[in-house]
């Protein structure tokens, strides 16, 4: 076996143990000790009551990258690389941005985006989601084995149903900041990419592209489901559906629509 089979044997048994693994396991405790900001990969605090005795264990917030602790860099430098397995992604963006922003002033924008990115941070490890990053006002967030569990599938819809509630969709004044979302699942590469310090955890493939395309046609107060996500998640199977022409894409997605609000 080459060392690239290696590698990717490696990344694959590794992404795919479960939630019941020491890192799973771990995340799950050291989540529940308040804390912001965190690792987004085993979510050790940074600051509050937990942050002295993760840094005598090691997990200190790096320099290279504040996302990650210096434990997981330095594990994600040393096993570069990455596998095909299955997972679920998560797209969530602000609907109407540039029209929000022309009527506020800089600082206002700018301290809505924080609470929205806050928001959903929050609501994605809730899930026990990885949140990959924010492109604008756009959330990227993945759903694996190794950190959601078998039930992957569900607690990415759920979390998108739950972003849409707390940005406020089901209030009666209606949301704080409009919010559509997509999910979608299937084989994706998940693994590291960049070089030396400036190393990143990501997903790349078409299955990613289709999420980030069904955000992008969501209302606001929408999620739109993939076909293959709905059937392995937990909705109702005579929910909404509806097939889409969505861009690059050769033939048609049928989708599930998941309002949470008037919409």
């Amino acid at each position: 076996m080459s060392q690239s089979d290696r590698g990717e044997e490696f990344w694959r048994n590794f992404l795919e143990q479960g939630g019941d693994t020491w890192k799973g396991i771990g995340r799950q405790v050291l989540k529940r000790i308040p804390a912001d900001p965190r690792c987004r990969m085993c979510a050790s605090p940074f600051q509050g009551p937990g942050a002295p005795l993760m840094r005598l264990i090691g997990k200190r917030q790096s320099d290279a990258n504040p996302n990650w602790c210096t434990s997981c860099i330095d594990f994600m430098a040393k096993h570069h690389g990455g596998a095909e397995v299955d997972g679920a992604m998560l797209f969530a963006d602000i609907r109407g941005s540039t029209a929000l922003a022309e009527r506020m002033a800089p600082g206002q924008y700018h301290a809505l985006l924080n609470r929205y990115f806050a928001t959903a941070t929050s609501v994605v490890f809730k899930h026990d989601g990885y949140v990959d990053k924010f492109v604008g006002d756009e959330l990227v967030a993945l759903f694996f084995p190794l950190l959601t569990g078998e039930r992957f599938v569900a607690r990415a819809v759920a979390a998108a149903q739950d972003l849409l509630r707390a940005t406020g969709h089901d209030e009666p004044g209606g949301p704080w900041v409009p919010v559509g979302a997509g999910v979608h699942a299937g084989k994706a590469w998940f693994g590291i990419v960049g070089e030396g310090s400036h190393i990143e955890l990501t997903a790349v493939g078409d299955t990613v592209n289709v999420a980030a395309r069904l955000a992008a046609a969501a209302g606001p107060g929408e999620v739109l489901v993939s076909a293959d996500a709905a059937a392995a998640s937990d909705l109702d199977a005579d929910m909404p559906r509806r097939s889409l022409e969505l861009k690059g894409k050769s033939g048609s997605t049928e989708v599930v629509s998941v309002r949470v609000g008037a919409g």
